[in-house]
């Protein structure tokens, strides 16, 4: 247990060391646009073809990819049973807090910190979550709420293959799926640029990090708050009770507990939210789940 503590401590540091700096005015947030293109484009890819190289699937590992869908539309639609009630822009703010899940930028980092066994379960399931991301979502609520955007089929695929992990994610599947053995020279050039992007990844945190927000705008960001994490609590009943994997359970768990993903704050803003009100929920949400993570891996003992 001692050195998952330990762990969790070196990744908050990370995040503060980052903040600091930021706050010293050696490095600025669009210092950490930089880190964002740096880690989308060359860390996390690697991350997934070292991860995955191996990677031996099963039908229940391919059924997380609709599962990510599915628990995504879930999210939404409980959302707006809280949202109703709520001015439009807040209902927005709300349904995009509390769906979606942070992998590359959080939850794989912090996985690949001390597990890196568990990263092909949150890889597989990635994937879906990365369709509703990149779009899915932003469709789902325009329905739900009545407005007029249009997101089309073909606009969502574009996006997707223009992202380099989502385009890393379905080749090494295929393959996988045809026992395609990658040479170990590859594994090992990638290996030492895949180690980095837990350290990137936390450091731009740490430089995205906002702890201001103006007062009349707390009550707001402590329902989603609150709200995203219910659901979360909920769907860890529901996954502890699955006959399921130990690990597969645990990453699950994990997944439940994820702060907002970066793409709901970018879609939120989009649509009219404040962006220091989205990106102070954000921030709250990344110390919060490091903290929830840090718990449930504790609980589990690995």
């Amino acid at each position: 247990m001692g050195h998952i503590i330990i762990n969790a401590l070196t990744l908050f540091v990370i995040i503060f060391l980052g903040w600091f700096i930021k706050r010293m005015g050696l490095l600025s947030k669009a210092d950490g646009n930089t880190l964002s293109q740096i880690i989308v484009n060359v860390t996390l890819p690697a991350v997934i073809i070292v991860n995955l190289a191996r990677l031996e699937l099963s039908g229940f590992l391919l059924l997380l990819i609709p599962g990510a869908v599915l628990v995504t539309l879930v999210q939404i639609l409980i959302g707006k049973l809280f949202a109703a009630k709520q001015a439009p822009a807040d209902q927005l703010f709300l349904l995009y807090g509390v769906s979606g899940f942070n992998i590359g930028n959080f939850t794989l980092p912090f996985v690949q910190s001390f597990f890196s066994a568990g990263i092909p379960v949150l890889s597989i399931f990635d994937i879906g979550n990365s369709i509703m991301l990149a779009g899915g979502t932003t469709v789902a609520i325009d329905a739900l709420t009545g407005r007029n955007e249009k997101v089309s089929i073909r606009r969502i695929l574009q996006k997707l293959v223009s992202t380099p992990p989502f385009t890393c994610y379905v080749v090494m599947l295929v393959i996988r799926l045809l026992q395609v053995e990658l040479p170990s020279q590859i594994i090992s050039v990638l290996s030492p640029v895949a180690a980095a992007n837990t350290f990137l990844s936390m450091f731009m945190i740490g430089l995205y990090l906002e702890l201001r927000l103006p007062r009349q705008s707390l009550g707001i960001v402590v329902k989603a708050l609150g709200l995203r994490y219910s659901i979360g609590g909920g769907l860890l009943l529901v996954i502890l009770s699955l006959p399921i994997s130990q690990t597969v359970k645990m990453i699950l768990c994990l997944l439940a507990v994820t702060p907002v993903p970066l793409f709901s704050v970018i879609h939120s803003v989009a649509a009219g939210v404040k962006e220091e009100v989205a990106g102070f929920c954000s921030s709250v949400s990344f110390l919060l789940s490091l903290v929830f993570m840090t718990t449930i891996v504790t609980a589990f003992g690995i």
